[in-house]
C-alpha cells in the first residue's frame, strides 16, 4: 500500500466524515455513564460504516444496490430516531427514567449504525467513482484505510464528548441536540435528493 494511496483514502475519509463526529460525539454523551454504551456506539459505528462500503464497492463494481431514486428516502431513518429521541426527551423533561432499570440506556448499536448510513448515503456517490477507478488493490487499500480511521473517528469523537467544557454542553443540551441534529440530517438527505 502506497503511502499516496494512503493519504489520498486519509484525506477522502475525512472531508466525507466530518459530520460523523458531531454525532459521534452526541451518541458518546448520550450513553455517559452507562454501561456498555460506548461499546454500543463503536459497534454501531463501524455496522453503518460497513454499509457504506459495501454499497460503494458494489456500485463501483456494477451492481447497484440502490437505485438513485432510493437514495434520499435513506433521510427517514435519521429523521424517525430524531422524532423517537425528542419525543424521549419531552418526556423524561421531569427527570425521571420511564424505560424502567432493566435498559441499560445510552444509545442502541442499531441506532448508531443507521444514523451512520443514512448520514454515509452521500459518500456512496463520493466513493462509486473512486472505488470503480481504483481497482481490487485500490479499493482495498481504501476499505482498510477507512476502517482504521473509523477508529480514530469513534477515539475523537468520545474525546470531544469527555472534554469538560464540551461534556457540560451536552450533559445539559444533547438530549435537545441530538434529536435537532437527526431531524437535521434527515431532513437534508431528503430534501436534497429529491431536488436533485
Amino acid at each position: 500500500m502506497s503511502g499516496g494511496i494512503i493519504g489520498q483514502a486519509a484525506g477522502l475519509f475525512a472531508v466525507t466524515n466530518v459530520d460523523d463526529l458531531v454525532l459521534l460525539a452526541l451518541f458518546f454523551a448520550q450513553g455517559a455513564g452507562r454501561r456498555g454504551a460506548a461499546a454500543r456506539v463503536v459497534l454501531g459505528q463501524y455496522l453503518g460504516f460497513a454499509a457504506i462500503l459495501a454499497v460503494s464497492v458494489a456500485a463501483a463494481l456494477g451492481a447497484t444496490l440502490l437505485p438513485a431514486s432510493v437514495v434520499p428516502y435513506l433521510g427517514l431513518l435519521p429523521l424517525a430516531l430524531g422524532v423517537k429521541a425528542g419525543w424521549r426527551a419531552w418526556r423524561d423533561r421531569d427527570g425521571e427514567d420511564h424505560e424502567g432499570p432493566a435498559r441499560p440506556g445510552g444509545p442502541r448499536a442499531l441506532e448508531v449504525a443507521a444514523v451512520t448510513l443514512a448520514n454515509g448515503g452521500d459518500n456512496v456517490g463520493v466513493y462509486v467513482p473512486v472505488f470503480a477507478t481504483a481497482g481490487a488493490g485500490g479499493i482495498a487499500a481504501y476499505a482498510a484505510v477507512f476502517l482504521v480511521l473509523v477508529g480514530v473517528w469513534c477515539a475523537a469523537g468520545r474525546f470531544f464528548a469527555t472534554r469538560p467544557v464540551v461534556a457540560r454542553v451536552l450533559s445539559r443540551w444533547g438530549h435537545v441536540l441530538l434529536p435537532v441534529v437527526l431531524v437535521g440530517i434527515g431532513l437534508a438527505i431528503l430534501v436534497g435528493g429529491l431536488t436533485a
